[in-house]
């Protein structure tokens, strides 16, 4: 399956439904299924996409306290020699000399994290409405557990769809 991140870019909304929908339309996501993590934001993006013949079959929004939040995004590094990606707590670097030389991205400032947070708080109501049939899964886990959670949910068939005649 195709993964699209859309993290935080700046980027004009039809810019970037664009992209994605170039995306989408080739063969492998039309054969395999797609997956987009932190798109759409908003009900305007969800209702963009949706006209532009993209609606996913499946949509869950993890469930977690912001201070939860702000310890997974806050910790995270990124070794420059490398490119490896590191969490201070649930996956350090091997050695102290690693260790040393990690960086992290301005995203993963808690000004920038909370700021997040007070955006995607906004919009959350709006998107359940959106997708009605969205679920809600319990980030407040070990990520192990709720990649393991995600993961199962993915992998279950969808219920079998019946045609009803109109008469």
């Amino acid at each position: 399956k195709a993964v699209v991140s859309t993290q935080s870019t700046g980027v004009p909304d039809n810019i970037v439904l664009k992209c994605l929908t170039d995306r989408l339309s080739m063969m492998d996501c039309a054969t395999k299924g797609w997956v987009l993590r932190g798109y759409p934001k908003s009900r305007n993006q969800a209702e963009a996409l949706a006209e532009a013949g993209y609606s996913p079959n499946r949509v869950y929004f993890l469930d977690c306290p912001s201070d939860t939040i702000v310890e997974r995004l806050s910790l995270r590094r990124t070794d420059p020699v490398t490119g490896d990606q590191f969490h201070l707590i649930y996956n350090p670097p091997p050695t102290l000399e690693m260790k040393r030389r990690l960086k992290t991205n301005p995203r993963d400032s808690e000004p920038a994290i909370d700021e997040d947070i007070v955006s995607f708080d906004t919009c959350l109501e709006d998107l359940v409405d959106f997708y009605s049939t969205s679920q809600s899964v319990n980030g407040d886990q070990d990520p192990h557990t709720v990649f393991e959670t995600l993961e199962s949910l993915l992998v279950k068939p969808l219920p079998k769809q019946t045609l009803k005649s109109v008469i």
